[in-house]
């Protein structure tokens, strides 16, 4: 019985150790899984990426097409009807006004005025015929051998005469304007850019007969010293084009390069058809880098009276019967906001109404989240986007 005693004893020890090891265990556990909970519970919670909405400029810029001519542009046609003899001017050649462009052969019109010339000698002789004959019975008339009505109808032939003689001298005049029109010039200091004739072609006041392409005009001159840029622009910037507006015009020639096109007017009248009216610019072309006739592509800026921010495209939630943004409310829950867009440009969209400035936009919202869900708003690992702007952790936020 002695040598039991030490036995029960170790055999008590061993089970009050075991009680106490299963004890700490259970506590342990316990404690883990409380520390565990809250943990859990948030990763319950969907986590999401937020962006704040960009305040857009209070400017608006549209790009139109334009058309680019000269300060002055002559298209110019024969005034008299020939065979090109000559021309002097070929394309790009620079003119003075009184240059001439090219001679004209007008065979008809040289014999109209040898005709006419011969017609006013005629004419002449008859007029001194009378004259004379008037002249004679006019001082006959104090013998009364010739009777009053002879001599009043010789006075009035021979005023008939002088009439005809007047004619036939304004004729010659006529034809002799025409044959100034055999040669063709400039009409001011400027620039060829356009030849349609070769030397044989048959023109007319109508333009180059002998064209394969119809009938065109002659020469066209143009000054290229100061230019014109034509825009058809909307009505909604009609207001804002006055006086000292500058549009930044480029032009496919030379991309690289931009030109600064001053406002000169606009029709202040819109084409019932397009709603846009006609507006000039002009631009002073030392350099001659810009030419007449070349398309371009006309950047206007204009001031607008709105409070309009600019967010990421991906933020954007279609409903059926409008545009939304899904945000994230000051408690962290989903709330959607129903925006009005304004504008599409690349990835960016722009709202004109429904945001605010404070707004904290869901980056790529998932279609599982409804209004008021609970939200973590978190930090991606690696940035999704350079057009978003990341929120806070949720920590650093609470503690905020």
């Amino acid at each position: 019985m002695i040598a039991s005693r030490p036995g029960k004893v170790i055999a008590s020890l061993v089970i009050l150790l075991s009680l106490l090891y299963l004890g700490y265990r259970l506590y342990d556990s316990k404690n883990d899984a409380a520390e565990l909970h809250p943990e859990t519970l948030e990763e319950t919670v969907p986590a999401v990426t937020v962006t704040l909405p960009a305040a857009v400029p209070p400017t608006e810029t549209i790009t139109l097409p334009g058309n680019i001519v000269g300060w002055y542009e002559a298209p110019i046609y024969a005034r008299v009807t020939g065979y090109v003899k000559m021309w002097y001017k070929d394309y790009g050649d620079h003119v003075k006004a009184g240059d001439i462009l090219a001679e004209i052969s007008t065979p008809d019109l040289d014999a109209d005025y040898r005709r006419a010339k011969a017609d006013l000698k005629s004419v002449r002789t008859r007029y001194k015929l009378a004259e004379v004959t008037a002249k004679r019975l006019i001082a006959l008339r104090p013998t009364y051998a010739v009777s009053e009505q002879s001599i009043t109808v010789e006075e009035q032939h021979m005023k008939t005469q002088a009439a005809l003689v007047k004619g036939a001298e304004q004729k010659v005049k006529n034809i002799e304007a025409f044959i100034g029109f055999k040669k063709i010039t400039a009409p001011f200091n400027g620039v060829v850019v356009q030849r349609n004739i070769n030397v044989g072609d048959l023109v007319s006041k109508e333009g180059n007969l002998s064209s394969p392409n119809g009938i065109t005009n002659l020469y066209t001159v143009a000054v290229v010293d100061k230019l014109r840029l034509f825009v058809n622009v909307p009505s909604r910037f009609g207001p804002f084009l006055h006086p000292g507006l500058t549009v930044d015009v480029t032009v496919p020639q030379l991309p690289d390069r931009h030109f600064t096109f001053n406002f000169l007017t606009i029709a202040r009248h819109f084409e019932s058809g397009t709603r846009t009216a006609t507006t000039v610019f002009t631009i002073d072309n030392e350099d001659h880098a810009l030419w007449p006739g070349s398309y371009a592509q006309v950047h206007i800026t204009a001031p607008v009276n709105r409070q309009a921010f600019a967010m990421p495209y991906t933020s954007l939630v279609f409903q059926e019967h409008n545009a939304q943004v899904a945000v994230v409310t000051e408690d962290n829950r989903v709330h959607f906001k129903r925006i009005t867009i304004s504008k599409l440009t690349n990835q960016i969209i722009e709202v004109e109404e429904g945001l605010s400035a404070s707004d904290r936009i869901i980056n790529n919202p998932s279609n599982a989240l409804l209004e008021g869900d609970k939200v973590r708003v978190v930090t991606p690992a690696s940035d999704e986007g350079s057009h978003t702007t990341q929120e806070p952790s949720s920590e650093q936020s609470s503690t905020e």
